[in-house]
């Protein structure tokens, strides 16, 4: 019960504390120092194909960023947990409650 109390402080904490540091930094992203580091070095480049689609606002490229990265942790968790569980009942390991139970089924006791 300890134990769950502090994790629960500690991601409160990583969730409020965003909202009193100081935000006066630049939020750039690596794409936009990636272009003014070639038009740097090579004034002349031109991009190989221009994107299929520009988003109206920043914000709206972060929240497509951000759906393509949940929905690439989804499918990789659901890729995880469909070889797990096929595992499982592959080895019939899930069949098992618990420890107690093994030794029951093998004829010892507890006390043994």
């Amino acid at each position: 019960m300890k134990k769950m109390l502090i994790l629960l402080s500690l991601v409160v904490m990583l969730m409020v504390m965003p909202f009193f540091i100081n935000h006066g930094g630049s939020y750039g992203g690596s794409d936009n120092q990636a272009e003014s580091l070639v038009t740097r070095i090579a004034p002349n480049y031109q991009p190989w194909f221009t994107p299929l689609y520009a988003p109206a606002s920043s914000e709206i490229e972060s929240l497509l960023f951000t759906l393509q990265g949940s929905l690439g942790t989804a499918v990789i968790f659901y890729i995880l947990g469909y070889y797990k569980g096929r595992d499982h009942r592959r080895t019939g390991s899930g069949n098992r409650k618990s420890a107690g139970d093994k030794r029951i089924r093998y004829g010892r006791h507890a006390g043994n």
